[in-house]
């Protein structure tokens, strides 16, 4: 399905990142699994791709910083020639009400999901633009969508992708280059996984399928757009949220 694809996974050592890494290499992707922080995470998958039968390398790089972008994707077109797939998954969030939300809580969810996807697609579009070809998914939430309380930040991260998303799919449908988002809902992962057992059961009353997703459900959402069967689709959010924004 993917093989002789190369895939550049943003935040890929746990969660949905992880799992998107993982599906794709199943699908015969090669993928580099891009960390910030813990390298022996992004390691362990690379591992587990590897265990698997399928290849993949671990890099450093926060894509919130437009300088190591930048070299970031130098490195790896020079290593691997082209790159196919580009999935801007990592993310952060630093919660609280905006009455008592500091600048910096502000400014590092906005450098860190938002400038980061901006960073990844403003250097790896002129190489995909080369290429005739390639595929962008961005993962936004569908905080981007509804908005939440006591994630302003967040939620305006979220929705900024999803402009990009369809500015970006306008700017590069010319050249065969596919532009989507994917907005999860509430997602069985760490970042939930904190949440109390009250704040999870008012969020399942949410949802119309009645229980949290799995970060598989994301994975092969962004498979499928990976993939020549989603040629004709771009500009578009696809919501995996178990109903949440219908």
């Amino acid at each position: 399905m993917l093989e002789k694809k190369v895939a550049l996974v943003t935040g890929a050592g746990r969660g949905i990142g992880r799992e998107i890494a993982l599906t794709l290499a199943e699908k015969g992707a090669f993928v580099v699994v891009n960390y910030q922080g813990s390298r022996e995470r992004a390691e362990e998958v690379v591992r587990e791709i590897q265990e698997k039968g399928g290849n993949a390398a671990a890099y450093q790089c926060n894509v919130a910083d437009f300088s190591q972008t930048e070299r970031m994707v130098k490195e790896l077109i020079a290593s691997y020639q082209h790159i196919d797939i580009l999935v801007n998954n990592a993310g952060i969030t630093r919660d609280g009400l905006v009455m008592k939300m500091s600048e910096e809580d502000f400014d590092k969810v906005i450098a860190t999901n938002l400038k980061g996807t901006f960073n990844t697609i403003r250097h790896l579009s002129r190489q995909m633009n080369k290429q005739k070809s390639g595929r962008i998914i961005n993962i936004s939430s569908v905080s981007g969508v509804l908005g939440n309380a006591g994630q302003a930040n967040y939620a305006a991260s979220k929705a900024g992708v999803i402009g990009l998303t369809k500015s970006m799919a306008r700017e590069l449908a010319s050249r065969g280059i596919t532009v989507n988002a994917i907005a999860p809902g509430f997602i069985d992962t760490d970042m939930t996984g904190v949440l109390s057992d009250s704040v999870k059961e008012a969020a399942v009353r949410q949802i119309p399928l009645g229980h949290f997703g799995k970060p598989k459900d994301v994975a092969e959402t962004a498979a499928f757009l990976a993939s020549d069967a989603a040629a004709y689709i771009t500009g578009q959010v696809i919501h995996v949220d178990g109903g949440m924004a219908i």
